[in-house]
Parts: C-alpha cells; sequence; structure tokens
C-alpha cells in the first residue's frame, strides 16, 4: 500500500508540473521501441547473441563506420537481418502519448537515440534524432537520397542509380561523428532551456544523453525518469518511475487529462 501511494504522489506530482509547463524535453532510448516489440541488436531474434557474428567479428564491426566503408556489403548484410527481424513493428502507445503532447505545451522536443522513426511515424514534429534515421538513404559520393519504408523496396547492398556508388543509411555507425548540425540544434534548445525532462528507456550512457539531465539539475528544473531499470542518471533525477513507457506514459497522460481538461 506504502508503494502504491508513494506512486501515485509521484504521478500526481508530475502532472501538477506539467500543468504549469510551456516547454518539456523528451530523451528517449531503446526501451520505449523495446516495447513495439524491437530488441536490441544483439538480441534480434537470436542472430547476435553470442559475441561475434557468423563472420567472426563482434557486431560493432560490421556495423561500424570503417566497415561501411570498406567492406558496405557485409555490413549491409547484417542492416537487412535487422531491418527484417523488426519490419512488421510499428510505433506504440508512448510514441503517440508524446506526440499529443505538443498540443498542450509551447514547444515539445523530442531527443531521441533510436534510428526506427516511430516518433515521427506516431507524429511528432519536433524531433532530434541524434543517431539518424534508417529509413533515409544517400550516397556519400554524390549525395542522391530516398526514403524507403523497407529494405524489402531496395537491393542489398543497394548501389546509387546516379553514380553507382554503394549507399548508405543516414545513422551514425559505430566509431563515428555525431552530425554537427542536429548537435547544434540540440545545444540551441538547451540554451533556451525546458521546464521539464524526461528520460524514457534510456541507459543514458552517452554524454550528450546525459548532459541534459545535468543542465536540467543545475537549473532547478524538474527531472524524471521513466525506466524500469537503474541507469547512469537515476541517482540524479528528481523522479524516479521503474515502469515501462507505455505504462507509465499512459498513466500520466490519463491524469493530466482529467487534471487540465
Amino acid at each position: 500500500m506504502k508503494d502504491l501511494e508513494s506512486y501515485n504522489s509521484r504521478i500526481e506530482k508530475i502532472v501538477k508540473a506539467l500543468s504549469k509547463s510551456r516547454r518539456v524535453l523528451f530523451i528517449t532510448g531503446a526501451g520505449i521501441s523495446a516495447e513495439s516489440g524491437l530488441p536490441t541488436y544483439r538480441g534480434i531474434g537470436g542472430l547476435y547473441n553470442n559475441k561475434e557474428t557468423e563472420d567472426g567479428l563482434p557486431v560493432e564491426s560490421a556495423l561500424s563506420g570503417e566497415t561501411i566503408k570498406n567492406n558496405p556489403s557485409l555490413t549491409w548484410k547484417y542492416l537487412s537481418e535487422i531491418e527484417s527481424k523488426c519490419r512488421n513493428a510499428k510505433f506504440n502507445l508512448a510514441h503517440e502519448i508524446i506526440a499529443k503532447f505538443e498540443s498542450c505545451f509551447e514547444e515539445v522536443l523530442v531527443l531521441t537515440q533510436n534510428i526506427d522513426g516511430f516518433h515521427k511515424q506516431a507524429g511528432s514534429t519536433k524531433i532530434i534524432d541524434i543517431h539518424g534515421d534508417m529509413h533515409k538513404l544517400y550516397c556519400p559520393e554524390c549525395d542522391w537520397r530516398l526514403f524507403v519504408v523497407n529494405y524489402s523496396q531496395i537491393e542489398i547492398p543497394p548501389l546509387c542509380p546516379d553514380c553507382n556508388a554503394f549507399i548508405r543509411p543516414d545513422v551514425v555507425f559505430f566509431g563515428e561523428m555525431l552530425d554537427h548540425k542536429k548537435v547544434e540544434k540540440l545545444i540551441k534548445h538547451l540554451t533556451s532551456g525546458f521546464d521539464i525532462y524526461f528520460s524514457i528507456g534510456t541507459t543514458s550512457v552517452f554524454p550528450y544523453i546525459q548532459e541534459p539531465i545535468l543542465l536540467a539539475k543545475a537549473n532547478n528544473k524538474l527531472t524524471i525518469e521513466i525506466n524500469p531499470s537503474k541507469t547512469e542518471v537515476s541517482h540524479l533525477v528528481d523522479i524516479k518511475i521503474p515502469l515501462g513507457a507505455k505504462e507509465a506514459l499512459g498513466e500520466i497522460w490519463n491524469r493530466y487529462k482529467e487534471f487540465s481538461w
């Protein structure tokens, strides 16, 4: 009973804070999409449960910037396997609720590490997909571009129709730098600041994912973590909701509607 009361009081505190807010940041990671049936790359259909792929190298090496440049056929082999395992998945209630919140505030920004495009598909319009989108393809030689719903629409490995070079997805592979334009955009938003900062379904191991929470704490802004597991920012946040994204955001959204409407 005591745990239930504590949980309810935390949700109530979040709802009251949201009712007084204008700008909200949602930071999302693999956990939010795992509830759509997207496992991490090591768990996809048992493909990468072992330390090495069938080609005798770690999956991090197969999906690295160096390999996509020097041996694109190998990288595309594993990209296509991963994409085929995830092809029937779609955005879930958590993505939908974040998109719905856009109509409630002056600004809602999504900073996501996920490359599945689910936030955009669910209706969010202000997104910094810091690691890219696997559905966006481009040619590194001539900058030809294409958006594909799934990889069954292209030959594997795909070649550029304009210059015949290997094309690649517009994502950040292991060992590559972040897109500087997206980093600059993130810095600009963080400089303006938010009233509430949510960290959802991410272990927050990357410094640029931790940084918004650290800045929020420094500026005495409310920080909330939604994650069943302990993470790198669990000890920093003001409120910890140890639930999955769908359940937690569903409860927050329902109570927010009752409180505000």
